[in-house]
């Protein structure tokens, strides 16, 4: 007997999160590199997440100066990807948003082994739609207690499916599985995001949404209960602020504005910076030598966390 994949399992939890009350479960916000601050001044700790991710920092921070030196010199030939012997702005930000999308690409690994079926490093909708919904298919969900949610989920799956499956071959590639599985993440795919959440707010099936509909997914009272203070401000925010052309109801580009909103990319300014505090003849790219120059901004060692240590001492003194 096949049961359901954990990923189907986590699309269930989903769907039963949407009914909890919360006001910004909706909007996909670009996260910040690191939950340091980023003050040069005080160390270079938030540099070096950016940089690196959040794990590798901490193994650099293990590592004596010389062998950090020498990591970072691999790690730099792998930034210039034209072997031109400069890291340009482009190529400086395409590996920190690289950086920073590994536990996208971590999560992705996880579950492709369970799909993968045939091990040809693609994932057929076939392969996905078995493994995942296999055991019910033959007797279409008629002993799942709530059968249409699952067959929603189905033909939602497959919907989204053939969207991230950009050439339309029915087989997803690495990537194409990555936007399968993190939509928000790709531009291709954010019409499939606000599709999606007007589906799960739109209860009478009029594809906007309205007041009630807008609340409704963030609040239900209980008996008696009284309504909490931040719903007249999210009233007042629906009437304000996402109603742009002010018809009583959020249509698709309304929504996209509402949970997709256009953000500052963290990823370019850390480019920028790293950039500006390290190249010397101001050519506006850096090379090798300029970046083992100013080592200690991109990555750290003991030697760095010994001053750290040390000033922290001092300040607590």
């Amino acid at each position: 007997m096949m049961l359901l994949s954990s990923l189907a399992y986590l699309y269930f939890l989903a769907a039963v999160a949407f009914a909890v009350p919360a006001q910004e479960k909706r909007v996909h916000h670009q996260a910040d590199l690191s939950d340091h601050v980023h003050d040069d001044s005080q160390n270079y700790q938030y540099d070096h997440e950016a940089f690196l991710g959040e794990d590798e920092a901490k193994t650099f921070d293990q590592l004596t100066p010389e062998e950090s030196k020498g990591r970072l010199a691999k790690i730099v030939d792998r930034i210039d990807t034209d072997k031109d012997g400069y890291i340009t702005h482009s190529e400086l930000h395409k590996w920190i948003k690289h950086r920073q999308r590994r536990y996208i690409e971590e999560n992705v690994n996880k579950h492709w082994k369970d799909y993968d079926g045939n091990k040809n490093d693609k994932i057929a909708w076939e392969e996905y739609k078995n493994t995942t919904y296999g055991y019910y298919l033959g007797e279409d969900f008629d002993d799942i207690e709530d059968k249409h949610t699952y067959k929603s989920m189905l033909a939602r799956d497959e919907r989204r499916f053939k969207a991230a499956d950009k050439d339309g071959d029915g087989i997803a590639t690495r990537e194409e599985f990555t936007a399968f599985l993190h939509p928000e993440e790709f531009d291709y795919m954010k019409d499939m995001v606000v599709q999606e959440t007007i589906e799960d707010i739109d209860k009478n099936g009029d594809g906007k949404i309205n007041l009630n509909e807008y609340i409704g997914d963030m609040f239900t009272p209980e008996d008696g209960e009284t309504e909490p203070d931040w719903v007249q401000t999210e009233k007042k925010h629906f009437v304000e602020f996402r109603d742009v052309n002010k018809d009583g109801y959020l249509d698709a580009d309304e929504v996209a504005r509402w949970v997709l909103p256009g953000e500052i990319d963290h990823s370019d300014n850390e480019a920028k910076h790293l950039i500006h505090e390290t190249d010397t003849d101001k050519d506006e790219k850096i090379t090798k030598k300029e970046i083992l120059g100013n080592w200690n901004m991109f990555v750290g060692s003991q030697a760095t966390n010994y001053g750290e240590d040390l000033t922290k001492k001092h300040e607590e003194l």
